[in-house]
């Protein structure tokens, strides 16, 4: 592992953007008074355990705060065991004070906040980290992010761009109908309702769990991110198949996942306008930071679960099509629990439908008996 670190014209460029964005009033405080003024120290739990690629990296970005602020703000790299019980009860965490910020998986919080299933992938949903960018800085969803978050009492930061998740098996799944009985590690939400639909058994199991889980037979498969983090894990040990779409569908569920960056929204209004410019421009980069380092690690891992004798069976493109009819209800479904929640679907549902990609037909909006489905 050899993540990115952040370079000093890195540092330069991101305190440079925030000034552009009105941390002008940053350089109006004496040195002085800045010399005096004590740091605002954060402690930062992460989904990723420790000795993965996502936590060194995750850490570098929290090492590059203090010198972009100036030393007025440092970030403390933790592992979600040590502030909670796991990377599921991040939410709970920060929102009860046990800690100030998270970096957690956005899609694990949809039980308890049903808009946050369209914050990040879903099953044949948008596929690929420059929709889901566009869509975020571009289409309004920042701002209907950081809506829901502050009814939380939290600030929605940004998203972290992460990677496709993969599915590991201890047994070979060669279709769509194979799924069937299969129990299945998902995280929940709409992932799982899918696959349920598909007549798998779906259990949800946080990431520090899914290896003993597999080793003992409690499950069959399990979804957990990229190949890079899972091979630290030791995922190739004890599963020897790796389920995914065909090369033009490579992920079947969360073709995209995408991580955050939120904080206390107590906490986040004690920053000044100049401190919050950095974190947000930070954050951004960061977010292209962590995906380029893990797809670089998983050029190396793949090659690594091929020597360990591990098979990539992918599913044909008759195997989309019959999940996506499974799918796609499914999305409606949840997209009708909350206002919010439906002004989220039916933004990207627009963008599905847009000839910039196409992935959606009218014909396709139906439910099991071919009836048309409406938000």
């Amino acid at each position: 592992m050899n993540p990115i670190k952040p370079s000093p014209s890195r540092r330069s460029f991101l305190k440079k953007a925030a000034l552009a964005s009105g941390a002008v009033a940053l350089s109006g405080c004496a040195p002085s008074a800045r010399a005096k003024r004590e740091a605002i120290k954060w402690r930062v739990p992460t989904l990723w355990d420790a000795g993965t690629v996502g936590f060194t990296t995750f850490q570098k970005f929290c090492e590059s705060i203090k010198p972009m602020t100036d030393g007025q703000l440092e970030f403390e790299a933790m592992t979600s065991q040590a502030v909670t019980r796991g990377q599921f009860q991040l939410f709970d965490a920060v929102k009860e004070g046990k800690c100030e910020a998270i970096n957690g998986a956005t899609a694990n919080w949809a039980h308890r906040l049903p808009v946050a299933a369209f914050l990040a992938s879903y099953p044949l949903g948008l596929d690929r980290p420059d929709q889901w960018e566009t869509w975020y800085y571009e289409l309004g969803g920042l701002q209907l992010a950081r809506r829901a978050y502050e009814a939380e009492g939290l600030f929605f930061v940004g998203p972290i761009q992460h990677d496709m998740n993969i599915i590991h098996s201890k047994v070979p799944i060669r279709s769509f109908e194979e799924l069937k009985g299969k129990r299945m590690r998902f995280p929940g939400g709409i992932v799982a309702e899918v696959f349920q639909e598909a007549g798998a058994s779906t259990v949800i199991l946080p990431g520090a769990e899914v290896y003993a889980a597999m080793e003992k037979g409690t499950i069959d498969a399990a979804d957990f991110v990229g190949p890079a983090v899972n091979y630290n894990l030791g995922f190739g040990n004890i599963a020897k198949y790796i389920i995914m779409g065909p090369r033009s569908t490579p992920c079947l569920h969360q073709a995209a996942d995408l991580l955050e960056l939120t904080v206390r929204l107590d906490r986040w209004r004690e920053l000044s306008k100049p401190l919050q410019d950095i974190v947000v421009a930070a954050v951004r980069q960061y977010s292209w930071d962590h995906y380029s380092t893990i797809q670089r690690e998983n050029i190396a891992a793949w090659e690594k679960f091929e020597k360990m004798g591990v098979e990539i069976i992918r599913l044909t493109e008759a195997d989309v099509h019959k999940l996506r009819k499974l799918a796609i209800p499914v999305w409606f479904k949840w997209a009708r629990k909350d206002a919010l929640t439906r002004e989220a679907f039916a933004s990207q549902l627009r963008f599905m439908r847009s000839q910039s990609v196409g992935y959606i037909s009218e014909d396709m909006l139906v439910d099991r008996d071919g009836r048309a489905l409406e938000l």
